[in-house]
């Protein structure tokens, strides 16, 4: 199963190898990411393989929610097919 990750807030050092290594964790592996800076806020949206992982989706996304606001970043994760359905124009 596929999910897409997004990572929005204020610029730090650090964001991406935090949030890679937090799914690493949980077996999560990151299948393509994309990241900017815009002025002094940091944007990032990951498509993410679930399939080697023992945490599902539901708890991944709370799990990663939270973990974001440890370190000031709104954190969000969902479905493939949700985030595509949401986004079709």
């Amino acid at each position: 199963m596929h999910a897409v990750v997004t990572v929005v807030g204020k610029d730090k050092t650090g964001i991406i190898a935090k949030i890679s290594a937090f799914l690493a964790e949980r077996g999560v592996n990151i299948l393509d990411i994309s990241q900017t800076i815009l002025q002094d806020y940091f944007a990032m949206i990951m498509l993410v393989d679930l399939s080697g992982s023992d945490t599902g989706l539901s708890e991944l996304a709370d799990e990663c929610a939270e973990m974001g606001k440890k370190i000031g970043m709104s954190v969000h994760v969902q479905h493939e097919e949700i985030f595509n359905a949401m986004h079709k124009v």
